[in-house]
């Protein structure tokens, strides 16, 4: 007779931590009326339980009860033993459901978790769900509202991630790591960049640093590619390197981030092969002292579109123009973003800093021929902004 294994997880923070997040999620469970949240996100099922398995090209989702102590981690049954190695809470609150809905025409996920719901009582509840979230499709919802018809249904999109805005001192130390991942792991890109190497084995070396991390702790992927161009592509945001070799005169822009127990610290500079222009060398300087300017400016009831009229206020010295937002909260990163979505520094957001927030600042200017960034990720603490990686502002040249 087979015995039942015992797993031993690896839990990343101490379970007084999971609880005080899920009390935090409660309560704007209470605020909103909700009875029984479904969190389809990754990165919110992760803050929630500790569960960090690649799986989530299937359906799975944690199911938060107002009633309950701890959630429920609902997803396929080969994941399920992923789950008992990483999840705080009791292996019984891990369930299953069967191969046979993974890929079917005849069945779907959501059909077992709609019986889960119903066995739980919860099928006459109000239920958040995470309308606009990336993994929450189509197909879940017409599943779940037409087998649940007592059931109300209200949008709970973002609710998790306004709790995970404030990071413990945990959290924070982790994203710490990440920043020395992070930084070096650009060192390292600099370092190898010259004319005649390939693109990608710039970027390649850059990765390896970003997996093997530092000698005191190690890295992992991030949760999307840099974003790494060269020459006139790097007047575009959001595209990739190339295997074309790098020439005299080219421009490097690399976005790109450590990574630690899946915290996330961006880092962003430019590298010149030659002697840059004045007017490169101008423009990077005025993104610097912007840069700076906001840094200066943080501290703890500082409302977000105060950094970005700092920032405005900078640059225009300068004669220079910017319309979009200079940053935005990071933390937890799963595909397809490291950014937590809930606020932006931009004219018009009120959001209140306070200590333990962590954001991505990346005032990049673009132009109709190249782009020019540098970025920093910082921790509000009580005396001001806290850098999470220590490197250069300038744009660097060989």
């Amino acid at each position: 007779m087979a015995t039942e294994l015992k797993r031993q997880p690896r839990v990343l923070f101490e379970r007084a931590e999971y609880l005080d997040r899920l009390a935090r999620v409660k309560a704007r469970m209470v605020e909103q009326g909700i009875d029984v949240l479904l969190v389809a996100s990754p990165a919110n099922q992760f803050y929630l339980t500790g569960y960090d398995g690649q799986s989530f090209y299937t359906p799975q989702m944690v199911v938060v009860a107002l009633e309950d102590e701890e959630p429920i981690w609902f997803g396929r049954k080969m994941d399920s033993v992923g789950a008992e190695f990483t999840v705080f809470m009791d292996q019984s609150r891990i369930i299953p459901y069967a191969d046979i809905f993974v890929g079917s025409r005849d069945r779907h996920p959501m059909q077992a978790l709609v019986a889960l719901i119903e066995e739980n009582g919860w099928d006459r509840s109000t239920i958040g769900i995470e309308m606009d979230d990336y993994y929450y499709t189509a197909r879940w919802h017409e599943i779940l509202t037409s087998g649940l018809t007592n059931a109300r249904f209200t949008d709970a999109f973002l609710l998790v991630n306004w709790a995970r805005l404030r990071k413990s001192d945990q959290e924070v130390e982790y994203m710490m790591q990440a920043g020395k991942i992070s930084a070096a792991a650009l060192q390292a890109a600099i370092d190898v960049a010259e004319v005649g190497v390939r693109q990608c084995d710039v970027m390649a070396e850059l990765n390896r640093v970003t997996t093997a991390g530092t000698p005191e702790f190690g890295g992992t992927f991030t949760c999307k590619p840099p974003n790494a161009m060269v020459g006139e592509y790097c007047a575009a945001p959001h595209l990739s390197w190339t295997e074309d070799p790098l020439k005299p005169d080219d421009i490097f822009y690399i976005e790109q981030g450590g990574v630690r127990h899946r915290y996330h610290s961006p880092l962003s500079r430019c590298l010149y092969l030659g002697q840059p222009t004045e007017r490169m060398m101008h423009i990077s300087d005025v993104i610097a002292e912007g840069l700076n300017a906001v840094l200066d400016k943080v501290k703890p009831g500082v409302v977000l579109e105060e950094l970005a009229e700092t920032w405005s206020a900078s640059i225009a010295r300068h004669g220079i123009e910017k319309d979009s937002r200079i940053g935005y909260p990071v933390g937890i990163g799963y595909p397809p973003t490291w950014g937590e979505l809930t606020c932006s520094m931009r004219k018009g957001d009120r959001t209140v800093l306070e200590p333990n927030m962590t954001f991505h600042c990346i005032p990049a200017i673009w132009l109709d021929d190249y782009g020019l960034v540098i970025s920093e990720s910082f921790v509000v603490t009580e005396s001001g902004a806290k850098t999470l990686a220590d490197f250069p502002r300038k744009l660097f040249y060989k």
